[in-house]
């Protein structure tokens, strides 16, 4: 074996630094943690990112149970109901930790949380902080938790590319540095937090670099992968030619915002009896049908929040003042944008995935709460509550520990990939977005094929493994439901009232299928 450097990370080791990795490991009593972050805690990760909020059924007028049914409604009969009765339930409890760490979440005179509405939620559930700032000033609260634990190790500026397994097991990742050195993070425990795909898209809200490299490492690995087919594209992305592109936050079509075309004419009531509080994937189709057309889309919040813009969505109005535009006194231009994964590693009620020894939390992970189509702000909530499960679900599993031989390390290889990347973001905005059919899923999967067999280096190559599961289980559902819209099966279909699971194996055989059925169409 190669000389490479090794690190012994203890008893259990968190791998991403967001909003469920950051949670989990405060959340840890019995083993002491390490996180594996590849950049500075607190800043790199989506989490920081999250405008909108957490939803949590705290209201007076509300309850858990009415969330889960909001839930049901939006996840368009695929959530796993028992698990949104988990989540709902414990919302305040682990809501009540983040004012105990110090988040500071928007208060009224009374003292009481201010709660706010975003689309398909039938109660004001979401707790937020000035607006539009909560992913950001919680990640700071934890971060600075993080590092006041003696308990808690940080390791930060590598980067995770596989799984370590031994016996079937997962012990660590391999992980490598900004130049290329290859390092061996070992840990009788792993947990991944690793964040979604967004970047995946050549349109997206996310970090460019959240490629699904999490959900990568897992199928390599033999993991199940559930749902990828369904992804969800924010419908009020700033259209105006950034790359990731900022974020116009659900809440401010809650606050009464509505979207226009360059005609002046209000689109939504026509598409959905909730207009613009319709779920987000019946928004997204409605503009990106609007935008297909050769029309431009803009969001016009000048009555509903006008000069109070600055102070009620600062994240927002300083994206809109960058770009050149008003938004106190006219509209925002809007386009749909990749924004969160619902599918990811397959994850049972405590965090566990289908691997021995690793567990998951937040985006990466499908715990089956988002269905087909996530409900507004209970990512966050998801992220912390499965991270809180995941940690002591951990802290009380016997873990085996002691002396093991490391696996041949990979060949690990630093490559140029940025052509290879745009071309893989292109064909994925292109060909797996808002709206699909057969030939442009083949012709992705295809693409993906091509890109794979030419790429170098292993950031490029898990890219399109994930890719992969996306486009070849998008092409195997056959109906139209949440998140993923077939235009030649545009209906929802009874039969397919069910989560998906699958494989990398079981992606590469249905891609075989896919590019068969291709060239007899042909």
């Amino acid at each position: 074996m190669r000389e490479i450097e090794i690190i012994d990370a203890g008893p259990a080791l968190v791998v991403g630094a967001g909003l469920a990795g950051l949670f989990a490991a405060l959340k840890f009593q019995v083993r002491p943690v390490t996180i594996l972050a590849g950049s500075p805690i607190g800043s790199g990760a989506s989490s920081f990112w999250a405008q909108g909020g957490i939803a949590a059924a705290m209201g007076a007028d509300d309850t858990p149970a009415l969330q889960v049914a909001d839930t049901l409604v939006a996840g368009a009969g695929i959530v796993d109901e028992a698990i949104a009765r988990i989540v709902t339930e414990e919302a305040a409890a682990r809501i009540e930790d983040l004012v105990k760490l110090g988040a500071p979440f928007d208060r009224d005179a009374a003292g009481g949380l201010v709660l706010g509405r975003e689309a398909a939620h039938s109660r004001r559930r979401i707790v937020r902080v000035k607006g539009d700032q909560a992913g950001a000033a919680i990640m700071e609260t934890l971060a600075k938790a993080v590092r006041a634990r003696g308990d808690i190790k940080v390791i930060e500026g590598l980067r995770a590319t596989q799984l370590i397994m031994v016996d079937g097991r997962a012990r660590g990742v391999w992980a490598r540095d900004a130049n290329g050195k290859l390092f061996a993070v070992t840990a009788d425990a792993v947990l991944f937090a690793l964040g979604g795909s967004g970047g995946l898209y050549a349109v997206t809200t996310n970090p460019v670099t959240a490629r699904g490299q999490g959900i990568a490492m897992a199928a390599n690995a033999g993991a199940v992968i559930a749902d990828p087919e369904f992804v969800q594209f924010h419908p009020t992305a700033l259209d105006v030619g950034r790359d990731p592109a900022p974020l116009a936050t659900e809440a401010l079509r809650g606050e009464g915002a509505v979207l226009v075309n360059d005609r002046g004419e209000r689109f939504m009531p026509a598409v959905d009896p909730d207009a613009e509080l319709a779920p987000r994937d019946v928004v997204a189709r409605g503009i990106f049908r609007e935008i297909k057309a050769g029309r431009r889309v803009f969001l016009d919040a000048t009555k509903a929040v006008g000069a109070a813009f600055p102070e009620r969505f600062p994240t927002v109005f300083a994206g809109c003042r960058a770009a050149g535009i008003d938004p106190r006194t006219e509209g925002i231009p809007v386009a749909p944008a990749a924004h969160y994964h619902m599918g990811g590693i397959a994850s049972d009620a405590q965090g566990r995935s289908t691997l021995t020894g690793l567990w998951v939390a937040g985006e990466c992970a499908s715990t089956g709460l988002h269905g087909a189509n996530r409900l507004a702000s209970n990512s966050l909530l998801e992220a912390i509550v499965f991270g809180a499960r995941a940690a002591a679900d951990m802290d009380a599993t016997p873990i085996r520990t002691g002396h093991f031989e490391l696996p041949e390390p990979p060949t690990v290889v630093v490559a140029d990939e940025a052509d290879g990347i745009a071309r893989l973001r292109q064909t994925m905005t292109r060909h797996v977005g808002v709206e699909r059919d057969a030939d442009s899923l083949a012709h992705a999967i295809a693409e993906i094929g091509v890109i794979r067999s030419e790429a170098e280096g292993e950031t490029l190559i898990a890219a399109t493994d994930t890719a992969l599961l996306i486009a070849a289980a998008a092409w195997a559902r056959t109906e139209s439901r949440g998140g993923h819209f077939r235009s030649d099966f545009p209906n929802a279909d009874p039969t397919w009232a069910r989560r998906t699971c699958t494989t990398l194996s079981a992606a590469e055989a249905v891609a075989a299928e896919a590019l068969g059925a291709s060239v007899r169409a042909a």
